[in-house]
C-alpha cells in the first residue's frame, strides 16, 4: 500500500524519496534536470554559392538572397531601404536594395551568385550592377518572367 502511496505522490508531482534533500536544479541519479535549449546559429554557417531573386515590378523591388536549397540568406526590399511612393520603383531604389541585400550575403561568406531575374520594373538593370559592384560574382543571368502562352480567354461575344 505504501508502494501505490509513493506512485500517487510522484504522479501528482511530488518528490521521490531519493530526492527529498536534494537542490532542485541538483542532477542526481534519478531525477537528472532537463537541459536548457540552446538557441540555434545560423550567423556561422558559410554559404559560398546563392541564388538571387530579382522582382521588379512597377510599384516595388523585391530582391532576396537563397542558398542552392532554396532557404534565404538575406532580402531587402525598396520600402525597407526607406523608399516610399513611386520613388520605390526607380531605379536608384533597385540598386540601393540590391547593395544592402549583397551586403549581408558577403558578410555569411557568398561569392558566386545566380541571378533570376522576374518582372518588368525600371530596376532590373541597375540591381545586377550593384550586386557586381558590392563584390559578388556572377555566374548566371536568366529571365524567369511568366509568359502566358495563348493569353487569357476572351470575354463572350457581344449579341445586338
Amino acid at each position: 500500500m505504501a508502494e501505490a502511496k509513493d506512485k500517487g505522490e510522484e504522479q501528482a508531482g511530488g518528490k521521490p524519496e531519493g530526492a527529498a534533500n536534494a537542490p532542485e536544479g541538483a542532477a542526481g541519479a534519478e531525477g537528472a534536470a532537463r537541459p536548457t535549449r540552446q538557441p540555434r546559429v545560423r550567423a556561422g554557417r558559410v554559404i559560398p554559392f546563392g541564388i538571387v531573386h530579382i522582382r521588379a515590378t512597377f510599384n516595388n523591388t523585391i530582391i532576396s538572397i537563397s542558398d542552392a536549397k532554396g532557404g534565404v540568406v538575406a532580402w531587402s526590399t525598396s520600402g525597407r531601404a526607406g523608399f516610399k511612393g513611386s520613388r520605390k520603383s526607380t531605379a536608384f531604389a533597385a540598386s540601393v536594395v540590391a547593395q544592402e541585400a549583397a551586403r549581408q550575403a558577403v558578410s555569411r561568406g557568398m561569392q558566386e551568385v545566380e541571378v533570376r531575374v522576374q518582372g518588368p520594373g525600371a530596376g532590373r538593370e541597375s540591381a545586377i550592377r550593384a550586386l557586381q559592384s558590392a563584390g559578388l560574382n556572377i555566374s548566371m543571368i536568366k529571365d524567369v518572367t511568366p509568359m502566358p502562352h495563348n493569353g487569357c480567354r476572351p470575354r463572350k461575344r457581344r449579341r445586338v
